[in-house]
Formats: C-alpha cells, structure tokens, sequence
C-alpha cells in the first residue's frame, strides 16, 4: 500500500470536505430559492407587488393612496445570497397612485420576498 504524504492527505481532506459541501448544496430544494412572498401592505395604501416580467432580479411595488393624508412608501427586496436591497422613495398625495422598483444584484438567487415599506 502506497503511503500518503502530508501534502496529499490534506488535499484528499479538503477534496472530501467540497464533495460533502456540494452535495449538502444541492440537497436543497429549487422552490426555496425561487418563491416569492407577498408581505403585508401598510395602512392607507393598496399595493400590487411583483417581479418584472423578464427580469427575475427585478422586483416593484406599485401602489395607490387610498388614504386622506399623503403618503411615502418604497419597494423592499429580500435578495436570498445577495445584499437585500430598496427602491427609491415615493410620496404620493390622497388618490395618487405611483410604483418604487429595485433590483437585485445578479449573483444571488434572486427575488426571496418582496415588502412594502412605510
């Protein structure tokens, strides 16, 4: 039996260690990665929520002020491996409707969850 050298037992730890990861990765479901989840809409506003239809990193909040005062709201993205992000802030008087997007940066998997944020 040939004997391992320091240099190849580790090689062979750290190629074991990946093999484990790898598998650990892809025991996980696609669904999880791709399910978005509506959140709650804020008092005084009616919001639809969504991603672009051919971009899946990009998501928007498109909503109307059925209040009496104005008032100013923004698009939230939960971004699962990437940073999450914000859209711009939009302020919309009594009746006014208007839409905040964001985008999520495309090394992550994309969209998790979308909220509508006061």
């Amino acid at each position: 039996m040939k004997k391992l050298s320091k240099g190849n037992a580790v090689r062979t730890l750290l190629r074991g260690a990946a093999v484990t990861g790898l598998t650990v990765a892809l025991a996980v479901p696609v669904t999880a990665a791709v399910a978005v989840t509506p959140a709650a809409v804020p008092p005084g506003l009616s919001c639809d929520t969504g991603k672009h239809a051919i971009d899946d990193y990009t998501g928007y909040a498109l909503c109307r002020n059925d209040g009496s005062a104005p008032q100013t709201f923004w698009v939230h993205l939960v971004c699962g491996w990437s940073p999450d992000v914000d859209g711009e802030h939009v302020t919309l008087n009594p009746g006014q409707s208007g839409q905040s997007t964001a985008h999520c940066a495309g090394l992550g998997s994309g969209i998790g969850e979308i909220h509508v944020r006061p």
